[in-house]
């Protein structure tokens, strides 16, 4: 059952939307809330979905015990960004309900307190995928879905340091996020599921996040249209990608990727999902089609992923066979607290 309007301000919140689509400068704007608590990037929430049932019985405190211990000691999930005690939180999980979901959200429900408020929220755009695990752990989240002009993703993707895939590859995690988006918002509705568009996001600001305080239940604060400050200190110098994010909200790289990609590359992203763009309002190029052998390449990645997605919902389907617990968050909600 949907969550009733009393409830509606302890909601955890998770963002989505392709990589390179603006979600960071979400992520800082909602995090400018006075009630509301969104970390830098972190990986430990689909891993230790994945792990679940590695650790047992979570009705055994040892066990809960070494769940937490994974939790804060793995480095590799960056939970030593959220700049919480490890102690202290493996004390708060052994102590909480034994489910994997109260766990998760004890840690962040403990981020969240050491900034003074009383929701909180996540953000990664592979959440995309996983957005059945999360509702299965929240059922009560709400998800905002940030939609940006494929062909900027797409070019911004191909100029990222990390990310090791080729236009083939950027253009299908487009079209697969739009589709993962809209497969979610059929089954919540507009109580659990928003979207906005980057472009009307950047270029009028106050607006859209009105709308967005909105959906969430919360008020307006203009302080979320001046996230530059927060990123100054809030992200990383050393994630050069995020840059512009300590600088005020523009709308100048809208549309840039008429500069940035090869006119077969765009050819080819409207071939792949133009449909999708025009749903969107988004302006197609005039470009003739893209060469066959293109397409045909293309046609091979999408197959290659969809038979490899499949692969790893089969092995989902196994680990829910054989989950230890349930995996629903038992946790209550907290005291009121004041911003600080």
């Amino acid at each position: 059952m949907p969550p009733g309007p009393a409830s509606r301000h302890d909601r955890p919140i998770f963002v989505l939307g392709c990589a390179r689509s603006g979600t960071t400068l979400l992520r800082l704007m909602l995090h400018a809330h006075p009630r509301i608590a969104i970390p830098e990037e972190t990986r430990f929430v689909v891993p230790t979905w994945t792990a679940r049932c590695d650790f047992g019985d979570l009705t055994e405190r040892g066990n809960r015990r070494a769940l937490a211990e994974w939790i804060t000691g793995n480095r590799s999930t960056k939970v030593h960004v959220l700049g919480l005690d490890p102690a202290a939180v493996i004390d708060e999980i052994v102590a909480g309900p034994p489910t994997l979901g109260s766990a998760l959200g004890i840690v962040f429900r403990a981020y969240a307190r050491l900034h003074g408020k009383p929701r909180w929220g996540d953000k990664r755009p592979s959440y995309a995928r996983h957005a059945g695990s999360l509702l299965r752990m929240f059922p009560d989240a709400q998800f905002v879905h940030l939609i940006r002009d494929g062909r900027d993703c797409v070019s911004s993707l191909l100029e990222m340091p990390w990310y090791k895939g080729d236009v083939h590859h950027a253009i299908a995690v487009w079209r697969e996020t739009i589709d993962q988006g809209r497969r979610l918002a059929r089954r919540l509705g507009p109580d659990s599921y928003h979207e906005l568009r980057y472009e009307r996001l950047v270029a009028d600001p106050a607006g859209e996040l009105t709308r967005l305080c909105g959906f969430l239940g919360e008020d307006f604060d203009p302080a979320m249209t001046r996230p530059e400050g927060l990123a100054q200190r809030a992200v990383s110098s050393q994630k050069e990608w995020h840059g512009r994010t300590r600088g005020a909200v523009t709308t100048s790289r809208v549309g840039s990727w008429a500069e940035r990609l090869e006119p077969w590359e765009i050819s080819l992203a409207e071939a792949a999902f133009g449909e999708r763009l025009a749903e969107y309002g988004y302006e197609p190029s005039g470009l003739p089609k893209p060469p066959v052998s293109q397409l045909a390449h293309f046609t091979r990645v999408s197959s290659h992923r969809r038979m490899a997605q499949h692969k790893d919902a089969l092995r989902e389907r196994w680990r829910q066979r054989h989950e230890p617990n349930p995996v629903e968050c038992r946790l209550t909600p907290e005291p009121s607290t004041s911003a600080t």
